[in-house]
């Protein structure tokens, strides 16, 4: 057990010193191997389980989807989903909330980020709720809240990220994602219909024409059209999720450059670019997570971990609420990648030894992993928000709260009732 606590003090010191979270791993990996000795300090075996952590096919589901994201943003597809779903909640009251909300369901279906989907949302439509009467502070929370939807609803990036590194089936994650990302969704609705009470308004934009109405729809229905051939596609078995990237990429660009015509060449670099960046970081992550994985297994730490916790997998509801509570707390400090890397081979021999469904857990995993997306002091979600709301980190902590907790109870439901993910799973074909 002293081998784990030093990794972790290792590790611990690395991040609290300001080294990147994928240095950091390195780093207490070889110091860690150092004291174990023997082949864990080789350097080629070092540098062949760096490529072993990227070597996977699957993988390249990742650079795939976060292209096509990018390419949906830059491609016009943003503007289209805020005025599809302003058709049905727009003039009700308080209705550019519900707009911000589905909005985000259905872009989430086209990202998997949620930091991308909140840049890209809370641009437009954080503004448009200011102009429209609404605390400023109140609209950048929602943004914020609502686009943790983005790394559950399929394609999610993080649960790509889990499959590779619990070696399950992406499409059944993506499958499973499905229920949670409804039911984050309605949890959104209900809190916000409370929240929203004193100061909700109702457009006073005038009624679009019937046609108009018919000319919004139809042109939204471009970017409903790719999740649709997605899910289809994986519950049928057409194609794999790698290949399902694929096809988003070439779908992107063909609505982006034939369809809206807003994908020129400038934006299409751009693009390329910031995907690029994007998949550089993840991908470097997992290679130095492998790196710390291999040293993790060679010091026999998840045994260690596991004896520590053996009697708690007798009586698994109880072990999954305890994992999930760790993960929520680590949430706090690191964000959801590293965690899920880190963690997950930890944990993965005790859900196992348990008899937990590997699926069932890496969904409500990930879902309490992206809890702290809007949790100080990283909260990478809600540094995004206060940049597109042009608010401070303190005003938008306050209207954060109701939907947080309200999320984390969603965690701890779907602890107590794994039907609310199984059910809809198996249904689903995953």
């Amino acid at each position: 057990m002293f081998l784990v606590i030093m990794f972790l003090v290792y590790l611990v010191v690395g991040i609290m010193i300001g080294l990147p979270i994928a240095f950091s791993l390195i780093l207490t990996a070889v110091v860690t191997a150092m004291h174990i000795g023997g082949v864990a300090t080789n350097p080629q075996t070092v540098a062949a389980q760096l490529m072993r952590g990227t070597d996977s096919v699957t993988m390249m589901a990742l650079p795939f989807f976060i292209l096509a994201g990018e390419l949906m943003n830059r491609g016009g597809l943003t503007t289209r989903i805020i005025a599809f779903c302003n058709i049905f909640f727009g003039r009700v009251r308080g209705g550019l909330g519900y707009v911000t909300i589905f909005a985000c369901l259905i872009f989430a279906s086209l990202v998997g980020s949620a930091v991308a989907s909140t840049a890209a949302l809370g641009a437009i439509l954080i503004p448009m709720m200011v102009k429209s009467g609404y605390n400023r502070a109140k609209s950048a929370g929602l943004v914020a809240s609502a686009n943790l939807v983005s790394p559950i609803m399929p394609p999610s990036i993080p649960m790509i990220v889990y499959g590779v590194t619990a070696g399950v089936s992406i499409k059944s994650l993506f499958m499973g994602g499905i229920a949670p990302a409804v039911y984050l969704t309605f949890i959104m609705c209900a809190v916000w219909f409370f929240v929203s009470r004193k100061d909700a308004v109702k457009s006073d934009a005038p009624k679009p024409s019937f046609k108009e109405t018919v000319r919004i729809f139809l042109s939204g229905l471009w970017a409903l059209l790719l999740p649709v051939i997605i899910l289809v596609g994986l519950r049928s078995g057409k194609f794999t999720a790698t290949e399902a990237g694929v096809i988003a990429v070439v779908y992107a660009l063909v609505v982006g450059i034939f369809v809206y015509r807003e994908l020129k060449p400038r934006e299409l670099f751009l693009a390329f670019i910031s995907s690029a960046k994007m998949s550089a970081v993840v991908m470097f992550l997992a290679a130095t997570a492998q790196v710390a994985a291999y040293v993790m297994t060679i010091g026999r730490m998840p045994q260690m971990i596991t004896a520590s916790l053996v009697d708690f997998t007798s009586r698994p509801m109880l072990l999954n609420f305890i994992l999930q509570v760790i993960i929520i707390f680590m949430g706090v400090a690191i964000d959801v990648v590293p965690t899920i890397l880190i963690m997950c081979p930890i944990m993965m021999p005790l859900v196992r030894a348990a008899g937990i469904d590997p699926i069932y857990f890496g969904i409500v995993f990930t879902l309490a992993n992206v809890l702290g997306l809007t949790s100080p002091p990283v909260g990478p979600v809600l540094n995004v928000a206060c940049a597109a709301g042009k608010v401070k980190m303190e005003e938008i902590l306050k209207p954060v709260i109701p939907y947080y907790v309200f999320q984390v109870l969603l965690v701890f439901a779907l602890v107590l009732f794994p039907p609310l993910i199984t059910v809809p799973l198996k249904w689903l074909g995953g």
